[in-house]
């Protein structure tokens, strides 16, 4: 049976697995949405390469889950991405809800009390004119500590290839932590301290434990997650493809289906240690320059079994 609009999947992608944090938000927001997860893990990290190869990629794997999963929205769960791609899906793409990140200085900005606030990300995303764009639109409001955090976030996608978190994977996670938050200053509550710490990479949610070790209890920890499912909410509804409520939710793979363009493990490890999706929710893709021509390796499941 054709599904209708409504109760077509929602498409989300990262370069990896740090997307799945936002995907959890959207979960937690929208029980009766079906989701088809992409990591290009493949393809990573984003972070450090160009916005031209980071472009391409974006516009495939659009193309792809358009033409191989019908997805009626797209989130692009990626800060790297949504800053070198956003505007052109948008524009290639004018039928389809789309929704992008950006570090979230803007609700920073209302919960500082110090008015100083630190920003991590991938040099890619930092570095980008979007990010100087919004940067520069709240300079008067507040001072920005910006760091960008080479190797970070594929260190946090390594260390999710276990269900139990391998000790020398953590260790380099705690290692890169710690070097980066010392070269921001001092972080705590007083006057001229750094009292809310923005997460500019989806990656990062994932080595919250890290950072609040190094910041202390009283630093604010801000991300996209929740602020982005709320604007899916609110696009759907705007544009009637909000699934029924009253619909019973789908079983767990019915409802959660993750692909990889990378190794299958990895993404496996860390639905079973991030979401509590069992194993048989996975598979792997291939997502070639054309998109649609992708072949999904439903065989890949049989792992889990």
């Amino acid at each position: 049976m054709t599904p209708t609009s409504q109760q077509r999947p929602i498409g989300v992608f990262d370069s990896g697995i740090g997307g799945l944090s936002v995907l959890r938000a959207l979960q937690a927001e929208l029980p009766h949405e079906r989701f088809v997860y992409l990591a290009d893990s493949g393809h990573a990290p984003y972070g450090e390469r160009g916005d031209a190869y980071v472009a391409a990629r974006t516009h495939a794997i659009t193309r792809y889950l358009q033409a191989v999963h019908g997805i009626k929205a797209l989130v692009v769960a990626c800060n790297t991405a949504t800053a070198a791609a956003i505007h052109e899906v948008r524009t290639q793409c004018p039928d389809l809800p789309l929704v992008g990140l950006e570090p979230a200085i803007k609700p920073a900005v209302a919960l500082s009390q110090t008015g100083r606030i630190g920003v991590i990300g991938t040099r890619g995303t930092l570095t980008s004119g979007k990010f100087a764009l919004l940067l520069g639109s709240l300079q008067s409001q507040a001072e920005f500590v910006v760091q960008p955090c080479d190797g970070l976030a594929y260190a946090i996608e390594r260390s999710t290839e276990h269900a139990v978190p391998d000790a020398a994977e953590s260790s380099e996670v705690r290692e890169l932590c710690t070097r980066y938050i010392a070269a921001m200053g001092t972080f705590g509550t007083a006057a001229g301290h750094i009292d809310t710490l923005v997460l500019g990479c989806t990656h990062y949610v994932f080595a919250e434990e890290e950072l609040r070790a190094l910041i202390g209890p009283a630093v604010r920890l801000v991300d996209t997650g929740e602020p982005v499912a709320r604007q899916t909410r609110r696009l759907l509804q705007a544009t009637g493809l909000l699934a029924d409520p009253g619909d019973e939710i789908p079983a767990a793979c019915d409802r959660m289906q993750l692909i990889t363009t990378g190794s299958l493990l990895p993404l496996q490890a860390a639905a079973q240690r991030w979401l509590q999706l069992p194993a048989r929710c996975c598979s792997t893709a291939t997502v070639p320059a054309d998109g649609a021509g992708a072949m999904v390796h439903e065989a890949n499941r049989a792992l889990a079994q």
